[in-house]
């Protein structure tokens, strides 16, 4: 049991890396070794296959929010008036993003929006989460988690 414990605080741990695939990988290898584990009349074992799964399939899905969908992200930061929603479709996932931005504001010497994303995954379900993000002196769009 306490392998599992130290399994699920190395799982959060690792939703605090620096990108989407790393976040992705952690979140999924908690949400396996949960599953896994009551899943599973071997608790242990059940725990680690169900994290090494997740882990793989969340670093796959955070990868590829990280090369198709940032651009989107930042160019409606950048471009889309306060409380319009852009749309798009990523062709690899299937999951259809819709952002929508509220107004700049300074902070810390720096400008920040809050940006609605809403996802509507291919099996129907909905996420909608509310980031804030930075314009970084090199002109582009860091989210911050």
């Amino acid at each position: 049991m306490r392998q599992l414990i130290l399994l699920l605080i190395l799982a959060v741990a690792a939703t605090g890396c620096a990108n989407r695939a790393q976040s992705g990988a952690g979140l999924g290898a908690l949400t396996g070794a949960t599953i896994g584990a009551l899943t599973s009349k071997n608790k242990i074992s059940g725990a680690a296959i169900g994290a090494g799964i997740g882990m793989a399939a969340g670093y796959i899905i955070g990868n590829e929010m990280d090369k198709n969908d940032r651009q989107h992200i930042s160019s409606t930061l950048e471009h889309t008036p306060s409380g319009e929603v852009t749309e798009w479709r990523n062709p690899d996932t299937g999951v259809q993003y819709h952002a929508r931005p509220k107004p700049p504001r300074r902070r810390e010497g720096r400008i920040y929006r809050e940006v609605e994303l809403k996802a509507d995954m291919p099996n129907g379900k909905t996420e909608t989460v509310y980031a804030d993000a930075y314009r970084g002196p090199d002109g582009r769009w860091h989210l911050v988690q």
